[in-house]
């Protein structure tokens, strides 16, 4: 399969064409005759490695596998680059929405941009398809009928690991956070998190996007001598810190270095050296089995990396969506979405997922550990899968969900 490579350039990309498998019946209601995605993503700031056209890439090859069309009409994905602005972000998904007739928003990194387009996709009846953002409110109070989380989120990567820490004794907290929308919701969880578990946090700080020296943020936290330093942030900013901890010889004064959201692309920008013995949860490890060693080889010949989970929870969502599109008949936002929501969610990213009445799509996630160097085999075999995590035990019950679709 060939993928047109325009995306690298954030130009508009036709999916390939394929079989004719997929098309529906001719009574069928497709909306301008089309059936067409938009991933709004980071391609270019401190979040473009573990999206980017990374993403893009994954929404393309889904609609490739999928054969090309959906109920006899052509899969249409463009890409663009909120450059991490939410006024851009949302500029761009309005002028998709009003302009270019998008039927669905795909990926969205960042967690204020994904709150401004859900309620946009809310008012004129599209559907949100969240890869990246971790903030919980995006199927808590801000829900959205025709909005769906994917991946992961704050709680789903915080509550289990601060509640291992103080089983095992490490009870005291500092918590670094990324000021904006997802650092403010996973500061948050954790500090509930803590308390809920008998633990104290003896203080916290927040650091700007972007920032390319923590120490300021990082000192404070050494001296609080907490037994536990939480980084709410991510990304670069993520990796920045680790390096910096390690430099301060943080790590080597005792104190433990939590990092809730990581991904693989930040292994492989820190390098096993630093980061051999991190342990978190991920949704998705290239290295698990032939179907997603199948995937990661596709992506990895266009693209030269591994595919992230979040990447790859891109192909999922997208993929899924499709399948509610030709199940329902038609591209009308809510009923697709009903049909996300009926479906079982199968294939390399997701076994027996599926979607609760609040939008989050829940699955099973690994705890993985991250190797030594002498135990990796070469570049991006970096994670030990320690253990699978039923989705029912990681994700937010639905009865303290705060969003308004769940039935009480």
């Amino acid at each position: 399969m060939k993928l047109h490579r325009k995306f690298l350039r954030g130009l508009t990309v036709l999916s390939c064409l394929g079989s004719l498998a997929f098309a529906g019946p001719a009574s069928a209601q497709v909306s301008d005759d089309v059936v067409k995605l938009g991933v709004l993503t980071d391609m270019s700031g401190q979040y473009s490695d573990m999206n980017g056209s990374g993403s893009l890439l994954a929404a393309q090859m889904a609609a490739a596998d999928f054969g090309g069309k959906v109920l006899g009409k052509p899969i249409e994905v463009i890409g663009a680059d909120h450059q991490q602005k939410a006024d851009i972000g949302l500029g761009i998904a309005r002028q998709w929405i009003e302009s270019d007739k998008v039927d669905a928003v795909v990926d969205v990194t960042n967690s204020a941009i994904a709150l401004a387009v859900q309620q946009l996709t809310r008012e004129t009846n599209r559907v949100a398809l969240f890869s990246s953002p971790g903030t919980t409110d995006l199927t808590g109070k801000a829900c959205s009928p025709t909005g769906f989380q994917w991946v992961y989120d704050n709680y789903s990567n915080v509550v289990g690991p601060v509640k291992a820490l103080i089983e095992k004794g490490n009870d005291t907290f500092f918590i670094i956070t990324a000021d904006f929308a997802f650092g403010h919701s996973l500061e948050k969880i954790a500090t509930e998190a803590i308390k809920a578990n008998g633990g104290k946090l003896l203080g916290s700080i927040r650091h700007p996007f972007g920032a390319n020296d923590l120490s300021a943020f990082l000192l404070p936290a050494q001296a609080s001598q907490a037994k536990v330093i939480l980084l709410a942030t991510a990304g670069k900013d993520l990796t920045t810190a680790i390096k910096q901890a390690s430099e301060f010889g943080i790590t080597a004064g005792g104190q433990t270095l939590s990092a809730p959201v990581v991904f693989l692309t930040d292994i492989h920008a820190l390098g096993l050296s630093s980061a051999q013995g991190m342990s978190f949860l991920e949704g998705f490890y290239w290295d698990q089995n032939d179907e997603t060693r199948a995937f990661a080889k596709r992506f990895f010949e266009v693209r030269k990396t591994m595919p992230t989970s979040l990447q790859a929870g891109v192909y999922s969502e997208v993929l899924h969506y499709l399948k509610a599109v030709q199940a329902a008949g038609t591209d009308e936002a809510k009923a697709v979405a009903a049909k996300m929501r009926e479906l079982p969610v199968n294939d390399f990213f997701a076994r027996s997922g599926r979607v609760r009445e609040d939008g989050r799509m829940v699955h099973d996630m690994l705890l993985v550990r991250v190797k030594k160097p002498a135990e990796s085999k070469g570049p991006w075999d970096y994670y030990n899968v320690v253990a699978t995590v039923p989705g029912d035990q990681v994700f937010l019950p639905l009865t303290q969900s705060e969003c308004s679709l769940v039935k009480k």
